[in-house]
């Protein structure tokens, strides 16, 4: 085996968030390759197996990478071209983990269960598998060998601060730790922050809440693993990255470091403090508690169970709050003004006070099990490719499927094809697309079934099936528990209710006229949109006033108001309404507002989505002409950031930004700027988000 005579091997994340792998040594040696991927995930776990097999006889597969078992793709590759290349990593010279090489920079983060296999180029099966109930990649404990420089660190031991680097692999390949802290308090080091859930007699352990850097406040920053909070100048509020769930009991801890001016509580979606202690005053203006001052430790418990919140400095009770409004999202938050600096403390760390009787750490394993715990049983996003042959298509991921009882049909390229939306209650050949007023087109060569796992075409090639054309289709199964209902009924003429079966008031309606030879507009009713306005899906046109199509009546648990407007209820005309609800972990539909910049809105939904829509409702256009409906999901846009979309008001093919989005395990983050459809300053914007995996067992993508 020949030898790179290298200064210097690494691999990581790099400053722009590629994951790069590199070796620098003497002129016309070493390598260097850098993801297309972009990792700004600070909310879970990533999963990492690194490859390296220099004698591989294909040079692509001498460096290979996966993340969460998938294997990356490269940028900027300058890969091992030397057959038997010896690099850096594993030869007789000083390393590192999570410490650049000159030493002057060191990993933010968390790092647990680090393997080193020498003489083996595995593949990540030897160290993970799917799980099979919630589809989520899942690490699994290491049973081979570890050949001669082999090492497993668990980071487990904390009898002492060297103890941590013990080796685990029977190599006694033991680890110098350095700067690492076993100090009771803000320093302590060791967290039980862990990939995977699991109940610990009871106490629960997962991913931890922290801070999250991905709101964009100025003038902070939030480090040590995102758990301090630093504010330079100005009044700045941080928030925690998991929402309290809409029961049970909950507490964190929080201590003040510097103090200008600090204060501890929820926050909710109407962007108002919904209970919070500010050092001697609740709520801004209410007399409460002590004050507190540098070192204090400050508990916070939130029994949401009761709507009450609870302060304690000290251990000391300082007196509960009662009648506070913890429902919907209700997010940790922590406020601090001129120069302070914070730290927050979710469990990882042991806390300095006994929690409450009945009060649990916010982590993923104490969050309640989601009634969908993974999205694929009921929402699918599946691409194909055209080929003017009746055939059938399956939905299925990681051998989860299910018959969809509604087909959103579009072709991404080439050229301008319309959309076609096809459902169970209208029946198969029948189509409406959403960027037209067209009424219902009949053709019994486009969708022929409705499979147990997934649908048939036949030999259209006009819209569902054109030859060598990409496609993809979005696909959702109807039911109680999904939160869909598609529902037809006979227009009155007349202000008239129209029975549901989702049991909750549906979060957003879509309807459109079926009857062939009847056009119409597709009229969408948003719970972040008022009653008495409407927004259509095959427009541009922002929200407007439009009392005639909801009867400015919103919508019940049983039933939706309809208007005398001919788009929803003409006399003797036949319409299908989408219903949907709102179901934790698998759909959410709210609303943000632009900033115009790269760092754009974060969107808090509580799971890692597969689909999103967004469309801009209110505020003045600025640098685009229109303001259309933008589509995007992770069977397009395998990687952040989501760079590639298609609109559902409009017939072409798909477009590109530079960037778009960032989809993320708990939620999602705008990155395009500036820009009328996703995210231009002073606008705000509804959306339509539904699940890959809920935030409870989801990975950093």
């Amino acid at each position: 085996m020949s030898t790179l005579n290298t200064q210097e091997g690494r691999f990581g994340f790099a400053a722009d968030d590629s994951f790069t792998i590199t070796a620098f040594g003497s002129p016309g040696e070493g390598y260097y390759a850098a993801s297309n991927a972009k990792f700004r995930d600070t909310s879970a776990w990533y999963h990492i197996v690194v490859v390296y097999d220099s004698t591989n006889a294909t040079p692509a597969l001498r460096q290979r990478v996966y993340v969460n078992n998938s294997e990356l793709t490269w940028a900027s590759p300058s890969l091992i071209t030397t057959s038997g290349l010896q690099g850096a990593i594993n030869s007789a010279t000083a390393h590192s983990i999570a410490r650049y090489v000159n030493g002057t920079a060191y990993f933010d983060g968390y790092l647990t269960e680090v393997n080193f296999i020498d003489g083996q180029a595995l593949t990540p099966a030897s160290f993970g598998a799917i799980d099979s109930s919630t589809g989520v990649w899942a690490p699994r404990p290491y049973s081979g060998t570890y050949g001669t420089n082999g090492f497993y660190l668990k980071f487990a031991n904390t009898s002492s601060v060297a103890a941590l680097g013990n080796d685990s692999s029977g190599n006694n390949n033991t680890w110098t730790v350095n700067n690492v802290s076993l100090t009771a308090g803000a320093t302590y080091d060791s967290m039980i922050d862990v990939p995977v859930n699991y109940s610990d007699g009871g106490n629960g352990r997962g991913n931890y809440a922290v801070l999250n850097p991905l709101v964009p406040v100025s003038n902070t920053s939030i480090t040590n693993a995102n758990l301090t909070a630093n504010v330079i100048t100005a009044s700045r509020t941080l928030y925690a990255n998991l929402d309290l769930p809409t029961s049970g009991k909950w507490y964190c801890e929080f201590t003040p470091a510097a103090i200008a001016g600090t204060a501890i509580g929820i926050h909710g979606d109407a962007a108002q403090a919904k209970g919070y202690w500010s050092n001697g005053t609740r709520d801004l203006s209410n007399a409460y508690g002590a004050t507190y001052t540098v070192g204090d430790v400050i508990g916070c418990a939130f029994n949401v169970d009761s709507s009450s919140v609870e302060f304690f400095k000290n251990g000391v009770s300082q007196g509960v709050q009662t009648s506070v409004a913890l429902n919907q999202i209700n997010i940790p938050m922590v406020s601090i003004s001129g120069t302070s600096t914070a730290h927050i403390n979710f469990g990882q760390r042991p806390f300095a006070y006994t929690p409450p009787a009945g009060f649990r750490a916010l982590n993923t394993n104490n969050l309640p099990t989601p009634s969908i715990v993974n999205g694929a049983n009921f929402m699918a996003a599946t691409t194909y490719t055209g080929n003017a042959a009746a055939r059938s298509l399956s939905n299925a991921v990681n051998s989860v499927s299910f018959q969809p009882d509604l087909v959103w049909i579009k072709s991404r390229t080439p050229g301008a094809t319309s959309h076609a939306l096809f459902d169970s209650v209208r029946g198969t050949s029948k189509y409406l697309s959403s960027d037209t007023t067209a009424a219902e087109t009949t053709n019994a060569n486009t969708l022929t079934a409705f499979n147990g796992d997934g649908f048939s075409l036949g030999t259209d090639t006009t819209i569902v099936n054109a030859n060598a054309n990409s496609y993809i289709a979005w696909q959702w199964r109807e039911s109680i528990t999904a939160g869909l209902d598609v529902v037809s009924y006979a227009g009155t003429g007349v202000d008239r209710t129209v029975a549901h079966n989702l049991g909750v008031a549906p979060a957003m309606i879509i309807v459109k006229r079926s009857q062939t030879g009847a056009t119409s507009n597709w009229q969408v009713r948003h719970t972040s949109i008022a009653a008495a306005n409407s927004i259509q899906l095959n427009s541009t046109n922002p929200a407007a006033a439009a009392t005639t199509v909801w009867a400015s009546t919103a919508p019940t648990s049983s039933v939706f108001t309809v208007g005398a407007s001919a788009d929803v209820n003409a006399s003797g005309i036949s319409y299908v309404a989408y219903c949907f609800a709102q179901i934790a972990g698998f759909s959410r539909f709210g609303s943000y507002t632009g900033n115009s910049s790269a760092d754009g809105p974060f969107v808090f939904c509580g799971f890692r989505p597969r689909f999103v829509m967004i469309k801009q409702h209110s505020g003045t256009p600025g640098i685009q002409s229109n303001c259309g409906w933008v589509i995007l999901d992770t069977a397009i846009n395998v990687n952040n950031v989501s760079t590639l979309s298609l609109g559902a008001n409009v017939a072409a093919a798909e477009g590109f930004y530079s960037a778009a989005i960032d989809v993320l395990s708990n939620g999602f983050k705008l990155r395009v700027t500036p820009s009328d459809n996703m995210n231009n300053s002073a606008c705000q914007y509804i959306f339509a988000a539904f699940a890959e995996n809920p935030s409870k067992y989801a990975l950093a993508r």
